[in-house]
C-alpha cells in the first residue's frame, strides 16, 4: 500500500494526542474503554502497535471493529483480571477512572497487566468546580463535567491531590505527569498545589514500583 493509499486520521483530541506520545512506536498496547477507537486507530496506524481494545457499550464497540480494531466488549471493574500479568505494555484508561465503581482495583489490575499504565481523569479541584460549589453550594457543571449530577456516569470524581495519594497507597510508581489547562496549555507536576488549582485535565504514565 502506498502512502496515498492510507485513509488520512481524523485530529485526535488534545489530551488523546498527549497519551499517544507516552507510547513507545511498536509496543503492545491495551485502550481500556476506548470509545469509538480512535486513540486506538492512531496508535496502531502511527505508532505501529499491536492494539487491543476494551469497551463496555455494544455501540461503541461495533463502531470499533468496523474501523478494523480488534475490540472486545467488557467491563473494566470485572474482566481486567481475565489478562495475565505484562501481557501488555500499555495498559490505558482514558477519562473513565472516575466511572469505575472500584478505581483502586482497577488501577491495581492495571499495572499488573501492563509494564505501564496511563490513566487520565478530569480534575475536580479545579478553580472553576470549587467555585461554583462555594459560591452555588452545588454540583459544578463545567466543560470537563458537562452532565447535571443525576445523570453524569462519573461515581468517584477525584482530585489531582487524591489520585497522587491513591498511586501511594497501591504502591505505583509516577513517571510522568501533564497537566492541561484549556485547549492549549500543559504543565508538568513541579508545583502540585498550581496543578491541582489550574488543571482541568491529568494524564499520568504510571508503573508499579
Amino acid at each position: 500500500m502506498s502512502p496515498l493509499d492510507v485513509p488520512r486520521l481524523a485530529p485526535l483530541r488534545r489530551d488523546l494526542a498527549l497519551i499517544a506520545e507516552m507510547v513507545a512506536p511498536g509496543s503492545r498496547v491495551l485502550d481500556i474503554g476506548c470509545s469509538d477507537g480512535a486513540l486506538l486507530e492512531h496508535l496502531a496506524q502511527q505508532r505501529g502497535v499491536t492494539a487491543r481494545g476494551m469497551e463496555l457499550s455494544q455501540k461503541n464497540v461495533n463502531a470499533c471493529v468496523a474501523r478494523g480494531l480488534s475490540v472486545i466488549q467488557g467491563d473494566a471493574d470485572t474482566d481486567l483480571a481475565a489478562y495475565p500479568a505484562r501481557a501488555f505494555d500499555y495498559a490505558i484508561l482514558s477519562l473513565t477512572l472516575q466511572a469505575t465503581r472500584e478505581p483502586r482495583r482497577v488501577l491495581q489490575q492495571m499495572v499488573r497487566i501492563g509494564r505501564h499504565a496511563i490513566v487520565s481523569f478530569p480534575n475536580f479541584g479545579h478553580w472553576r468546580a470549587r467555585l461554583h460549589l462555594l459560591l452555588r453550594g452545588a454540583m459544578p457543571v463545567t466543560e470537563e463535567l458537562p452532565e447535571p449530577w443525576y445523570e453524569t456516569p462519573n461515581i468517584h470524581l477525584c482530585t489531582l491531590r487524591d489520585f497522587i495519594a491513591l498511586t501511594r497507597i497501591c504502591d505505583i510508581g509516577i513517571e510522568e505527569a501533564l497537566v492541561l489547562n484549556g485547549h492549549r496549555h500543559r504543565a508538568s507536576l513541579d508545583s502540585p498545589w498550581r496543578a491541582n488549582l489550574f488543571g482541568q485535565k491529568a494524564i499520568f504514565r504510571l508503573r508499579k514500583s
